[in-house]
């Protein structure tokens, strides 16, 4: 290799050689300071484009764990309320058991309904104070809540809350004091009632539904009133908005016809059941309530309280299987947000050792590299001497 001034091909080789180690180094050092191996897209694309949807991942888990939080929060609102509600109805139902005794007077009567009248005036307010964050509960104008509980948009991300069987205004309405229900006298000796429909319409606010129940069999099937009221009772679609109980005469004590009341607020038509065996038309009372002014009127009342019990702890049971399901949704989001964190951690955060290894080895080749740039710089040198 000959002697060259111009050119100083050793230097050129050395001064890649550093800058490609600087380069390195200066790698290093980002990834050390940041705790990142992934600063930039170009450091790992393929890894960033994974790690950020993680990380996406990540904060909705995180949110949503929170949301089912606030669920738990909001379920505990409306049992702890529904538990006093049932209280209260357990009272009723003592009330209306004392009521059905005829050593009750008038007077005793009429305090038993001043009391009935005070619980129901408290459901109300229970009704309308019961919210969470401004969202009313129990008053009926919420029939569901959702509550999204994953980080996705799914239906499988989102939990609804059923309130529609935890309506407590209606309730109110149903154990108000004052009402007759609308009655249906017998139109023959017996009840012997052919196989028909048997149709009530119930009117609540401007909607009208129609309840339609079929009673099973031929004539004679049912021969009493009671068998009337027993299998009016029994049947689902009924039972949901109605209570049916015997009536009979004071005087007598013989059944004289059926009962019907509205346990959901609304007002019983006088449109008779359409089968023979009830009179044509009924005698209206005010709109669902309860009457404690007889024994007869005290014994439908507690059939009466016994579905809106029923219908409490139904609600309250769906309430606390709906917290026991947040319950469990939180301590799945916190496994499934310590797993993908983890994950991502793996793809994006520096390894601290393996780096500190790679930026000391940068270290060490740039000292020698500045070294041996100094010593290549110096070997045209001799080329002088040829020249004295």
């Amino acid at each position: 290799m000959g002697m060259q001034v111009n050119t100083n091909l050793a230097a050129n080789n050395t001064y890649r050689n550093l800058a490609a180690t600087q380069n390195d180094m200066s790698k290093s050092l980002e990834k050390l300071s940041s705790g990142l191996r992934i600063n930039r897209a170009s450091d790992d694309a393929a890894g960033l484009t994974v790690s950020e949807g993680l990380k996406s991942q990540v904060g909705g888990l995180t949110v949503a764990s929170r949301n089912a939080q606030d669920g738990i929060s909001v379920v505990q609102t409306a049992e702890g309320s529904l538990n006093e509600v049932q209280s209260i109805l357990q009272r009723v139902r003592d009330l209306a058991v004392q009521a059905g005794n005829d050593s009750n007077n008038t007077d005793s009567r009429t305090a038993i309904g001043t009391e009935v009248t005070a619980l129901s005036k408290e459901l109300t307010r229970i009704a309308g104070s019961t919210n969470f964050n401004g969202t009313q509960l129990l008053d009926g104008s919420k029939a569901s809540l959702s509550f999204q509980v994953g980080a996705n948009g799914g239906a499988s991300s989102q939990i609804q809350v059923n309130l529609s069987g935890a309506n407590v205004t209606n309730i109110a309405s149903a154990i108000s004091t004052g009402n007759t229900g609308t009655s249906f006298a017998l139109s023959t000796t017996n009840a012997l009632l052919t196989t028909g429909a048997q149709a009530f319409t119930v009117t609540e606010g401007t909607a009208t539904s129609v309840v339609t129940t079929t009673l099973a069999g031929g004539a004679g099937t049912y021969k009493t009133a009671s068998d009337v009221a027993t299998a009016l009772n029994s049947d689902a679609g009924f039972s949901g908005k109605l209570f049916a109980s015997v009536t009979y005469d004071t005087t007598t004590g013989a059944a004289t016809g059926i009962n019907v009341k509205s346990i959901t607020g609304g007002a019983v038509a006088t449109t008779a059941p359409a089968s023979a065996g009830l009179a044509a038309a009924g005698t209206a009372g005010a709109a669902a309530a309860l009457d404690f002014s007889t024994a007869t009127g005290a014994a439908a009342a507690i059939g009466l309280i016994d579905t809106q019990i029923k219908a409490v702890s139904t609600a309250r049971a769906s309430l606390g299987a709906d917290q026991n399901r947040f319950e469990s949704v939180v301590k799945t989001l916190a496994v499934s947000t310590e797993n993908l964190t983890a994950a991502g951690s793996r793809i994006r955060d520096t390894d601290m050792a393996s780096e500190m290894v790679k930026y000391t080895r940068s270290s060490i080749l740039s000292q020698a590299g500045t070294a041996m740039l100094a010593q290549a710089n110096q070997s045209n040198q001799g080329v002088l001497s040829l020249l004295r």
